[in-house]
């Protein structure tokens, strides 16, 4: 897979938890109330990965987002008819439905690696996307994912509000700042002409060190005070450039900081089956045991 600089995805309010506060909330409460870190776990589907398996409902994931279930021509669900090719293996949806971290599933829809040749076919990405959205499916559908990424080098991305209307609701659309215009100006612009009833995955950008987690937060808040805390949810990058060229999983120790800026937040590590293995699911167990 070539692995992603950021995901393809790859959003009373609750007062900001500052990393000391998480830490003692962890340490004061019983087993039952300990604050899991995350929400929900992100996979975005390839040959290596069709058929994924973690233990990452143990940090608290219930929700599965799928970044998509086509990909270019590459098809992970049974969509022949509409000139895509399955993939070498189809996911075992049944399998993946019944598991605890899959209760509740953000289905991704039709999208493309290459992030300009996805802009440019828009169009036809949303045709697609609404038979892919009309298949039958065994999971648990809490919503639906239109993968073709925003951020403000995209000049005509308002066209992409005509083309998300026929799409189903709950929708969530993914968002990140390539040119640093700040929290501000970025919120300001998605607001501008993002349908009120369309939601936004902000990406937080730490795994490719475009912003530290502090920084991210304040995205996230500003985005919140125009749009609504409901609509908005956090992509945390579960990866970190290799040396040589490349990702690597986080570590526990990098992690961490993204994990405790976010609280309050709907969280998805991204993502689980490429860069969140069942050591370091363990590493982020034993932190919050350990605090």
């Amino acid at each position: 897979m070539p692995a992603p600089p950021r995901p393809h995805l790859a959003g009373a309010a609750l007062r900001t938890v500052a990393t000391a506060t998480l830490l003692a909330l962890a340490a004061c409460a019983g087993p039952a109330q300990r604050p899991l870190p995350i929400d929900g776990i992100a996979w975005q589907p390839d040959n290596a990965t069709a058929r994924p398996y973690g233990n990452w409902d143990r940090i608290g994931a219930r929700e599965l987002l799928i970044q998509w279930t086509l990909v270019d021509q590459t098809a992970f669900v049974d969509l022949a008819e509409a000139g895509a090719q399955a993939a070498p293996q189809l996911p075992d949806w049944g399998r993946i439905a019944a598991e605890p971290w899959a209760r509740d599933v953000i289905v991704g829809l039709a999208g493309s690696f290459d992030e300009n040749a996805a802009r440019a076919g828009v169009a036809r990405l949303a045709a697609l996307s609404q038979r892919l959205a009309a298949l039958p499916t065994p999971l648990h559908v809490s919503g639906w994912y239109f993968p073709v990424e925003v951020d403000p080098s995209w000049a005509d991305a308002r066209r992409l509000a005509a083309l998300l209307a026929p799409l189903p609701r709950p929708l969530w659309i993914s968002a990140y700042d390539s040119a640093n215009i700040g929290a501000d100006n970025f919120a300001a612009a998605l607001a501008a002409w993002l349908p009120d009833d369309v939601g936004v995955l902000f990406q937080d950008g730490a795994g490719v060190y475009a912003r530290e987690p502090r920084v991210a937060r304040g995205y996230a808040d500003a985005l919140a005070a125009r749009l609504g805390r409901a609509r908005v949810r956090i992509i945390v990058e579960a990866f970190r450039p290799r040396v040589g060229g490349g990702f690597r999983s986080a570590t526990v120790d990098e992690l961490a900081p993204q994990l405790r800026a976010y609280a309050g937040y709907r969280r998805y590590l991204f993502d689980g089956p490429h860069y969140v293995n069942d050591a370091l699911v363990q590493d982020i167990f034993k932190l919050l045991q350990e605090n």
